[in-house]
């Protein structure tokens, strides 16, 4: 038994909130400082296009830990909580399969007042045995940031909140080499750092940059304020890539590297005021739904660039499937580790997009994004011919990487946008999901 447990992998899972694919060296950006993540890129597999289905906080997190549709789960928006799993969550597979359960940092899955602890027990979903958060505080600095002890009391870190966090999942690692182990690592930053009062790094991370020298996105203007944001917010991801470092080094020391797998991504992504949209978040264009994922797994995986397409929604089922484990039949998105194992980058042909608040709903391929506003929208009879919102959108990322140009309007794109309205349509059709409102569900 003691020999069949070591061979099990072990599962490290990353993730920051609100970082776009674009804010990681390895990705492209010339400016960002993230040496220890871009290492990690060449040692594993890097994908090109993990998509956020629906880019906001909470549910991303539902998502990630029920395997399932927002309207399956319950948790179709931030502060409202998830139905108990019953044994089908991620977590309580794997504590089930017979691995040791860590979670540490932002949970925002219990609802309602975000100043209280988490209560052991069916909330929990699983996470049984180590579980310290703060389940949902804007609040990264040292002489502020707190989590929830073993005890149900507030306690201090007493230093920048991720590198604190990362302490304690090491810790966890550390104390549990010897069995096999998932942990969850959920870092606030590079979320703004209270809301509306822009985004706050520590000083020595801040001093890496200098704001004027910052090349921005091309669809966003060059102004001042746009360029504090950048500033703050690269930083912020730099002092991740230190944290995630430090944790790498921390597995390896303990001789686990080859045999555990472990992952960097992130819920969503960040505008950052691109297109002059006022959400940091929450819409179809490409630097809301669009994240990093990086994978290594030395024992079994070989590094390449993968251009398979990957949805929160497959997350749960391909790691499982990875692991050797068997996913429940409430899983709702597709098992790739058979893709990711054969290098079959064209075994997905779409991913879902869905969006409750403003009631949007879309599809995303690899060469086109398109999303329309359902509350507007008849479903299933002549949605087009319904009226466009401020969320209807359609990009080609070949010819505009950038979103320059929406073509939604344009009558030589209408035989692309049907055919994407249709997928759309059909990704609803499967989710039961009938483009109810906020207000109706």
């Amino acid at each position: 038994a003691q020999s069949a447990d070591r061979a099990k992998p072990n599962l490290v899972f990353v993730f920051s909130d609100q970082q776009s694919f674009d804010m990681l060296g390895c990705y492209g950006n010339k400016d960002i400082i993230t040496p220890n993540l871009d290492r990690f890129a060449t040692q594993g597999i890097r994908f090109q296009h993990c998509i956020s289905s629906q880019p906001v906080c909470g549910p991303y997190r539902a998502i990630l830990l029920s395997g399932q549709h927002p309207l399956n789960s319950g948790g179709f928006k931030n502060d409202v909580r998830m139905v108990p799993g019953e044994g089908r969550y991620f977590a309580e597979v794997l504590r089930d399969a017979g691995y040791r359960l860590g979670y540490f940092g932002k949970w925002h899955l219990y609802g309602g007042d975000r100043n209280r602890p988490i209560p052991a027990g069916p909330y929990r979903y699983g996470f049984d045995h180590d579980f310290l958060s703060n389940n949902c505080t804007l609040l990264f600095d040292a002489k502020r940031a707190y989590y929830w002890n073993d005890q149900g009391k507030k306690t201090l870190y007493g230093d920048w909140e991720p590198y604190a966090q990362t302490r304690q999942a090491m810790a966890f690692i550390e104390a549990n080499a010897k069995r096999p182990f998932a942990t969850f690592l959920s870092w606030h930053p590079p979320h703004n750092w209270e809301w509306q009062k822009g985004y706050k790094a520590p000083p020595d991370l801040l001093a890496l940059y200098d704001p004027a020298a910052l090349s921005l996105r091309p669809n966003v203007e060059a102004t001042r304020l746009r360029r504090q944001m950048y500033h703050g917010h690269m930083a912020m991801c730099t002092g991740l890539d230190k944290a995630f470092g430090d944790l790498v080094q921390k597995i390896k020391s303990l001789g686990l590297d080859e045999n555990t797998i472990v992952i960097f991504t992130s819920d969503h992504g960040d505008m950052l005021l691109s297109h002059n949209w006022p959400y940091n978040k929450s819409v179809p264009e490409i630097e809301s739904i669009r994240v990093p994922l990086l994978m290594r797994w030395p024992a079994q995986l070989k590094p390449r660039v993968s251009d398979l397409l990957v949805g929160s929604l497959d997350l749960m089922p391909t790691l499982l499937g990875l692991m050797g484990i068997e996913a429940p039949a409430s899983y709702q998105g597709e098992d790739l580790s058979k893709a990711i194992r054969t290098a079959d980058d064209d075994a997905v042909t779409s991913v879902p997009l869905f969006h409750f608040s403003g009631n949007w709903r879309g599809v995303y391929t690899r060469t086109h994004t398109y999303a329309f506003d359902v509350s507007k929208d008849e479903i299933g009879q002549d949605a087009l011919a319904a009226g466009r919102s401020n969320y209807a959108c359609l990009y080609d990322h070949k010819s505009d990487p950038h979103e320059l140009r929406n073509l939604y309007d344009d009558p030589a794109q209408r035989a692309q946008r049907d055919d994407l309205h249709a997928q759309s349509l059909a990704w609803m059709n499967q989710f039961n999901d009938t483009g109810l409102t906020l207000r109706e569900l």
